[in-house]
């Protein structure tokens, strides 16, 4: 059968929201989860991918150059992302993703509104995208428009109901409100002293919820920016927010592992989780019936708990991270690997979904070789082979700039000792097939 036709019929078959369950497979760490109305549950990865799931089993949508921080849904069929590359994709099929637009820098965000038949997208180029939707292939199509006013990257946009404002957050540390129809900011709304990470809109109430990096969760008002509610505690930064028509709580997730779930009816606190022992929650959903609460990490499954039973089940990272153990306990080679390299390579004969090729035999092998993986232009066109003098040089100078245009993050090693020892380190574990001692 063919793929796409084998992902139709996974798409028709939601998961259901009745116990704690998890959604493994991927190979870096969970950025963004999106749930259609039918149940359909979407994960964006840093391994460059967005997976859509049938109960356990994933559909993989490979079309991103770099990490996916989000994903949506337009229909329970079409699908739009976002990640590192600077592209906004829609997806008809997993096969054949088109590019809806482009930034400058990395997207953060994407909203979709049906009144509108438009997607906007949050980017750290210090723009908000407006990308018009006409999918039944009439002409005609809007220009996409580039929304101008922010000072610092733009992390969060949400549309009101009718599709005619659109709120943005950013790193600035402002709330800005634009008319779709022309583009222009109408108001600035709030403006917060720090970065404002999240934002979650709920019209029928007469509130806008956002969620800042000096852990601030507050409740404002949509029209005039007035403080309805403050519910901070000593937590940060806020990463993520997300809320529930039926139960009419929202969530938030932090910095430090926990997840706060609020009741808006009187704005109280229902419950304080702590989901996990080390690391950030980057991804918070809902199901549909608001039952359960999906999240994800640095760990690379999703974990979906039932809320009313949540304190009973097993939080994410129930295995502590590689990058996360304790450094006393690591010789230094093996530190600098878990800390700069493990999350995006492995060190086995197969490259297992990462966000990079594996390092197995890395010494003496040309740049952009690896058959399992999915190299950009640069680096299948570069002129090396990894040597201790190239992988010196390479986290010497940082990858931005030994090979200007690669995908690898920005990061160097600053100390040469600590190059040393992590190159002594790859030369004894990539060439025994990754078996550390």
């Amino acid at each position: 059968m063919h793929k796409a036709c084998c992902a139709s019929l996974l798409l028709a078959l939601p998961v259901q929201a009745q116990d704690f369950f998890t959604l493994q497979g991927h190979g870096g760490p969970i950025m963004d989860i999106a749930v259609s109305p039918s149940g359909q549950i979407a994960t964006a990865s840093f391994d460059n991918a967005v997976g859509v799931w049938d109960r356990s089993l994933p559909v993989w949508y490979d079309g991103h150059r770099a990490a996916v921080n989000v994903a949506t849904f337009w229909t329970d069929e079409i699908i739009l992302s976002a990640g590192d590359d600077f592209d906004v994709l829609i997806w008809t099929d997993p096969q054949s993703p088109r590019v809806l637009g482009q930034h400058d820098a990395k997207v953060l965000a994407l909203a979709v509104s049906h009144e509108a038949e438009m997607a906007a997208s949050a980017s750290w180029d210090a723009t908000v995208g407006l990308w018009p939707l006409e999918l039944d292939g009439q002409d005609g199509t809007a220009a996409p428009i580039k929304l101008r006013g922010h000072r610092q990257g733009v992390n969060d946009v949400v549309f009101s109901n009718d599709g005619k404002r659109l709120f943005s957050a950013s790193t600035d540390g402002t709330i800005r409100v634009w008319d779709v129809a022309s583009g222009t900011q109408t108001h600035l709304l709030a403006s917060h002293g720090f970065g404002v990470n999240e934002l979650v809109l709920n019209e029928a109430d007469g509130w806008l919820a956002y969620g800042a990096v000096d852990g601030s969760t507050r409740f404002i008002d949509p029209h005039t920016g007035d403080l309805l509610r403050d519910i901070t505690l000593e937590r940060r930064p806020i990463l993520s927010l997300a809320y529930d028509d039926n139960s009419r709580q929202l969530a938030v997730g932090d910095g430090d592992g926990y997840i706060m779930l609020v009741d808006t009816t009187d704005m109280s606190i229902a419950r304080d989780f702590r989901a996990t022992q080390q690391g950030p929650v980057w991804a918070l959903a809902f199901s549909p019936d608001g039952l359960n609460i999906h999240a994800g990490g640095i760990d690379n499954t999703m974990y979906s708990w039932p809320i009313e039973t949540m304190s009973l089940h097993e939080p994410m990272n129930a295995e502590i991270r590689s990058f996360l153990e304790d450094p006393d306990v690591l010789e230094n080679g093996e530190r600098q690997y878990k800390r700069k390299c493990s999350i995006c390579h492995t060190v086995t004969e197969g490259s297992e979904r990462r966000a990079g090729p594996t390092l197995h035999q890395l010494f003496g092998r040309p740049a952009g070789t690896v058959p399992d993986y999915s190299y950009s232009a640069t680096l299948l066109q570069a002129d090396i082979v990894w040597s201790a003098a190239t992988i010196n040089a390479l986290f010497d100078e940082g990858p931005d700039h030994y090979i200007p245009g690669t995908k690898m993050p920005m990061q160097r090693i600053a100390g040469q000792q600590d190059r040393d020892d992590l190159i002594d380190y790859l030369q004894r574990v990539t060439a025994r097939n990754g078996d550390l001692e």
